[in-house]
């Protein structure tokens, strides 16, 4: 594809990014309607990185010129306009999308904020002061319950965005980073925090099972420490435990309330 072409050819260096300017404004486009994504399932249930649309994204950052943008009643100084509507995606003030994002119709943003680059699935609710950064995968039917930080990541291009798969729960004040992946319908507790060398343990076993940047499909998510020595003595440092998991005999309604209620969750 030629805008991949020159997309790349202006990130390394080859052509000036001026002269790639309508090739990155697609690459942007097609983030904006949801024709592409930096992060992409693949058929064999792996998933893929388009890391030339990362390069995009920074070198839209790098042509785009500072403006004062009007937007309702408020006024922004920035190089990214605002998207002032979606059709069929509730947007509750002051809700911020940036051109850029793609929100698939069905899905509801309370007062939050989503970064260039990412993808919220139908009926994801993004709840109060939640947060999607650049270029995260958020999949169809997920929670982010309120204060959750969901981080983006753009550099180095190729580098894996968070990825949040369908159906999953991620308690409040919860952050994931780093490009970890939540598998589907999985259930983070309020608070747990998830960067790429987190150890993800499940204690749900006779032994334990260590994960790093990953939460296998329908696990249940608490916060935990486990101890570590230093030179200045044994000292507790956060990780993560898997306490359990979804039910297979109900929906993802009850499942989830039972899940909280059953393994003490909170949320």
């Amino acid at each position: 594809m030629q805008t991949r072409a020159t997309v790349e050819a202006a990130f390394r260096g080859d052509i000036p990014a001026e002269e790639a300017r309508d090739a990155v404004a697609a690459a942007i486009a097609l983030l904006d309607c949801g024709e592409a994504s930096l992060a992409e399932h693949q058929p064999d249930g792996t998933w893929a990185v388009n890391g030339w649309l990362q390069q995009a994204i920074l070198l839209f950052f790098r042509l785009q010129k500072m403006e004062i943008i009007e937007h309702g009643p408020f006024t922004y100084h920035d190089k990214v306009p605002l998207k002032t509507a979606v059709e069929g995606v509730r947007i509750v003030p002051p809700a911020t999308v940036r051109y850029g994002a793609f929100v698939e119709p069905g899905a509801v943003l309370m007062p939050s904020y989503v970064n260039i680059g990412s993808h919220v699935g139908a009926g994801t609710m993004v709840d109060t002061w939640a947060t999607v950064g650049s270029g995260a995968w958020i999949g169809r039917d997920v929670h982010l319950s309120g204060g959750v930080g969901i981080g983006g990541v753009l550099e180095p291009p190729g580098a894996r965005p968070v990825i949040i798969e369908d159906g999953a729960f991620v308690g409040s004040r919860a952050i994931v980073v780093e490009g970890v992946h939540v598998g589907r319908e999985a259930v983070l507790g309020a608070g747990v925090i998830l960067t790429a060398s987190t150890r993800i343990i499940d204690v749900s076993g006779e032994a334990p099972i260590e994960h790093v940047g990953y939460v296998p499909p329908r696990k249940v998510v608490i916060p935990g420490t486990r101890p570590r020595a230093f030179p200045a003595g044994e000292y507790h440092v956060p990780c993560a435990l898997i306490i359990g998991e979804r039910t297979e005999s109900t929906d993802r309604k009850t499942s989830l309330n039972a899940a909280l209620r059953e393994l003490d969750v909170d949320v």
